[in-house]
């Protein structure tokens, strides 16, 4: 379908990627492979998305510091957003887009399970709670898009991470890269098995169009976060819609009220 598209990848959900016991992906050997695989399975949903009519693309490296993929990889059509030190989640992403997708995503932190589950730093935090659920970062993510009416169209990562995604936004379209066993095991599918199932899904699902409405967190939001070390916490530079700091109910926790998801960043 002719339109606008932004994909935000991550690593930890691609196929083939469980990362060292305790450490998560580091950035040896484990690391490495999983940046080429998330170009790989990128490329492969960029292809889909321009063979579907697209007119303009954009690939969002989102994981850690932003420079993770081998973008000579990415079609040449598309455009990249990386690195890091700029405000918000998707910058660029206006209310024509129509849609975006999730490539290598994982579950949230507290997950009962997930490979590699965390929400945005494994080491930083136990949870993020907005109006009592616990969410993580597909969540976060989609609401910023819904912020702007954008829906999600497609999300691949590790099955619990594929579950997660269907209870938040629906019967969207998904390719499962792996069964997870444990934090850092599980049972994965060849990649090069995922990556032609990614290409098949996302033209099918481009063709279509979103079936599923934009994901919307209501405003004002009850932020409650809770981090790994009370240090932290008693750190964190947090503010409420009213400019207060976040209250500390616990040692290990923050929590306040914002005007919208998109003030967490």
């Amino acid at each position: 379908m002719p339109g606008k598209y932004y994909l935000s990848v991550d690593c930890e959900g691609v196929a083939c990627a469980v990362g060292t016991p305790g450490v998560g992906l580091g950035d040896g050997d484990g690391y490495r492979f999983a940046a080429r695989e998330a170009s790989l399975e990128a490329a492969a949903a960029v292809s889909a998305l321009f063979d579907a009519g697209a007119e303009r693309v954009i690939v969002w490296d989102s994981h850690g510091s932003g420079v993770n993929l081998d973008y000579e990889l990415l079609d040449p059509r598309c455009e990249i957003l990386l690195g890091a030190g700029h405000r918000g989640r998707f910058v660029g992403l206006e209310a024509d887009f129509a849609a975006v997708l999730f490539i290598g995503y994982h579950a949230m932190a507290g997950s009962p399970g997930g490979t590699l589950s965390h929400t945005y730093s494994s080491r930083a935090f136990q949870s993020y709670r907005l109006n009592g659920r616990a969410v993580g970062e597909l969540a976060i993510d989609a609401a910023y898009a819904g912020e702007k009416g954008v829906p999600v169209l497609f999300c691949a990562g590790d099955d619990f991470c594929v579950r997660e995604a269907r209870a938040f936004f629906g019967n969207i379209a998904a390719v499962e890269t792996k069964k997870s066993l444990s934090w850092s095991s599980a049972l994965c599918r060849h990649p090069q098995a995922v990556r032609r199932e990614i290409y098949d899904t996302v033209l099918a699902a481009a063709k279509a169009g979103p079936r599923v409405p934009p994901f919307i967190i209501p405003g004002p939001v009850e932020a409650e976060i809770r981090y790994q070390r009370s240090d932290a916490a008693a750190s964190a530079q947090l503010y409420d819609m009213h400019g207060r700091p976040f209250a500390r109910p616990d040692p290990y926790t923050r929590s306040g009220v914002l005007r919208s998801v998109t003030d967490l960043f």
